[in-house]
């Protein structure tokens, strides 16, 4: 079973729980079809904007065990405030060039 880490905006912490992220990662639903199941090493937050903090937390998820790290809906799509990060694709290319190879990134949950 494939080991995930999931960073959220820290925007939403206090409107969402992540309960629906849970659920697809444990029913291998939403961005997880690809991967069926996994499992959840950890959920952490960007840090907030612009995200400066991703990176160090990322690495302590990856030390942890997490061959994937996913970059929760929160962030690529916006869900549920219905404003994705400006950052996005800043914090992607940056995962994408200073992580492991061999880590894969996804880039939403639901």
């Amino acid at each position: 079973m494939m080991k995930i880490g999931i960073i959220r905006c820290q925007q939403t912490e206090d409107i969402c729980p992540g309960d629906t992220d849970f659920l697809m990662a444990r029913t291998g639903e939403g961005v997880f079809k690809e991967t069926g199941p996994v499992e959840i090493i950890g959920f952490l937050s960007c840090g907030g904007c612009p995200g400066k903090k991703v990176l160090q937390r990322v690495k302590l998820l990856v030390r942890k065990g997490s061959d994937c790290i996913v970059l929760a809906s929160c962030i690529s799509k916006g869900t549920p405030i219905g404003f994705p990060c400006p950052h996005f694709q800043q914090i992607r290319d940056m995962l994408g060039q200073k992580i492991p190879q061999g880590i894969k990134i996804l880039d939403w949950t639901h």
